[in-house]
């Protein structure tokens, strides 16, 4: 079955970096976008990146020029590199794909950005 599973969450100051892998598992990666979701408490999960199966990426604008997903098809993950990190930033953040008939998320993993 499908299966992501996020790492590199933690917390860092203002200004600090961060990236995050999704390991995928269980489907045909490499003919699937990819995204990259948060959450704040009491908020709607946001897309905050998407890459595309031919590696187009797309951004919220609030990321624009801070954040970069990329993707590995021989190794089925999805990297998100955070820069310039912002308190605004801390969220639970999500990897998701999803085919026809379903939706599919990793179980999340913490970003705080605190000084």
């Amino acid at each position: 079955q499908v299966r992501l599973v996020e790492s590199g969450g933690g917390s860092v100051q203002p200004g600090g970096s961060l990236t995050l892998s999704c390991a995928a598992s269980g489907f045909t990666f490499k003919i699937y976008a990819m995204n990259w979701y948060r959450q704040t408490p009491g908020s709607r999960r946001e897309r905050v990146a998407s890459i595309s199966s031919l590696n187009i990426p797309n951004y919220t604008d609030a990321v624009k020029g801070r954040f970069t997903i990329s993707r590995d098809n021989a190794a089925q993950t999805v990297d998100l590199r955070m820069t310039n990190l912002k308190p605004q930033d801390t969220a639970v953040y999500y990897c998701h794909t999803e085919d026809i008939s379903a939706n599919y998320w990793g179980q999340g993993t913490q970003v705080t950005v605190s000084s």
